[in-house]
Parts: C-alpha cells; structure tokens; sequence
C-alpha cells in the first residue's frame, strides 16, 4: 500500500506516519511504531492477550525468513479483513494497539535507564512520551 492509502484507513484513528522500511513500512502515532504493512498486509502491535484475539478472528503473526534460515515470529499481527472496511472498529483496533506499543517503548526505556548511558542513550533521555491521538 501507498502511505496515502495507509492514511486513509486510520482516519478515524488519527494521523499517522508512514516510513519505508525492508520493502515495507511502519507505521507511527506520535513517533511510536504500532503498526506495519508488509506485503500489501496490515498488522498491529500485540501483547499475547491482543494476539489471542486476533487469532480467534482468523488472524496470522507476521512472520519472516531470518538470515539463518529460520522463520521469525513478530508481536504483529494482521488486521482482520472486516475491519479494513470499518473506519471506526480499526480505529479501536489502532488504539489498543498503540497503547500496546507505547507500553514496550516505555519497558524498553526503563530497562536502559538501568544501563549505564552511551552517546546514543544520553541523547534520547531528554525525549518526552508520545501523545496518545
């Protein structure tokens, strides 16, 4: 998908940005990666209760072919395809996802914190939260 496509299913979500990325792309709220579309395939962050969900209504994990041969399983997983035609359940759908996402950058912050500050940790200690939408 084109970004301008990608922004116009999360309308009613709100505003995103969409980055280029291995022949895909992620997409951000408020500089937070919640989302992906890879392969034309919309997937949101998870945690395993949202996975749960997500797989109950037919839904895949984002997977790849990591470099040593062996298939990667990420914390993504697929849009259901009735929500790609319903603004305001994938809006829902975007939320919980972003919240999620927001949760692991926060966790992964607080784990370096405890770590002694490199060049690259010290430059990023001064940024603020994102904003939920």
């Amino acid at each position: 998908m084109d970004a301008a496509a990608i922004a116009d299913l999360f309308i009613a979500f709100g505003p995103v940005k969409v980055r280029r990325m291995f022949g895909g792309a992620g997409i951000y709220a408020d500089g937070v990666m919640f989302a992906l579309d890879a392969d034309d395939t919309l997937y949101l962050k998870t945690d395993a209760a949202f996975a749960a969900e997500l797989e109950a209504e037919g839904a895949a994990p984002f997977s790849y072919e990591a470099s040593n041969g062996r298939r990667t399983i990420m914390s993504y997983w697929q849009v259901p395809n009735a929500a790609l035609d319903q603004p305001d359940e994938l809006a829902a759908y975007a939320r919980r996802a972003f919240h999620i996402a927001l949760a692991a950058a926060e966790e992964t912050a607080r784990k370096k914190a405890g770590k002694p500050a490199g060049k690259k940790a010290s430059a990023k200690a001064g940024r603020k939260p994102p904003q939920t939408p």
